[in-house]
């Protein structure tokens, strides 16, 4: 018990908390280095990945470490249901940049122009890895690596580019940004190297994000309906880049 956890609070600080089975999958599935993970109950949690993730339960086993559940909530602010947590190291922002500002590119980037919910962010980021985009790129102050935004985002974070950059640092491409007074997107293909950009969930698209845009596009949303949530955006938007062709994959 004393290894896993004297290395848990030697590297805390600096590494990124994956916070249940699946986020601690997904980074292993997508790559990720892994220095320490605990479980309550090696059995339930090595169970689980028979059942779930099979081609990764090797691995788990060889990383996980059974500690006391007393031990477990002293390590995690908000122990998972899975009682299975780990400490990731997050992926070196210089490659993350390469990638983004690669070109051409085969899916587009994302980019939440100052978003304000830990949560919405990390829904977007999950969707996105889903859909292949290249990145997810955030400005403002919200950080897309907090805890609670992996843990939105079930570890999928290792599976695509998420960097905090100003827009005058954003990827280059034509910049489709979400907008109600934008073109219907029902009649438009998004290329392969949008930027597809989207305002905060209260106050929309910032002053300086408009004046970057290269195309204001708009949801179909039947009248008196003010806004849809911030992930569904996201999600209509590369299911609708996905299905039109435009998809590289």
């Amino acid at each position: 018990m004393t290894g896993p956890v004297t290395r848990w609070r030697e590297r805390a600080a600096a590494c990124v908390l994956l916070d249940g089975f699946h986020a601690l999958k997904h980074a292993v599935r997508f790559g990720a280095e892994v220095p320490v993970a605990v479980t309550t109950d090696r059995s339930a949690a090595l169970a689980l990945a028979d059942e779930l993730a099979p081609d990764v339960r090797d691995t788990l086993d060889t990383l996980l470490a059974e500690v006391p559940e007393a031990v477990y909530a002293t390590l995690v602010p908000r122990p998972h249901p899975t009682a299975v947590a780990a400490l990731a190291v997050r992926p070196s922002r210089r490659a993350n940049l390469e990638k983004l500002a690669r070109v051409p590119r085969s899916a587009p980037v994302v980019v939440l122009d100052n978003p304000r919910n830990l949560g919405n962010a990390g829904a977007v980021i999950r969707l996105a890895a889903g859909f292949g985009a290249t990145g997810v790129v955030t400005t403002g102050t919200l950080d897309p690596w907090h805890p609670t935004v992996v843990r939105g985002g079930a570890g999928l974070h290792f599976a695509t580019a998420v960097e905090r950059l100003t827009v005058a640092e954003l990827p280059p491409g034509p910049v489709f940004a979400l907008d109600p007074e934008g073109e219907d997107l029902r009649g438009l293909k998004l290329p392969d190297d949008a930027v597809l950009a989207f305002g905060s969930e209260r106050s929309g698209l910032s002053a300086e994000l408009r004046a970057r845009t290269d195309h204001l596009v708009s949801l179909p949303m039947r009248p008196q309906v003010s806004s849809y949530n911030l992930a569904t955006s996201a999600a209509m938007t590369l299911y609708h880049w996905s299905a039109t062709g435009c998809a590289s994959a």
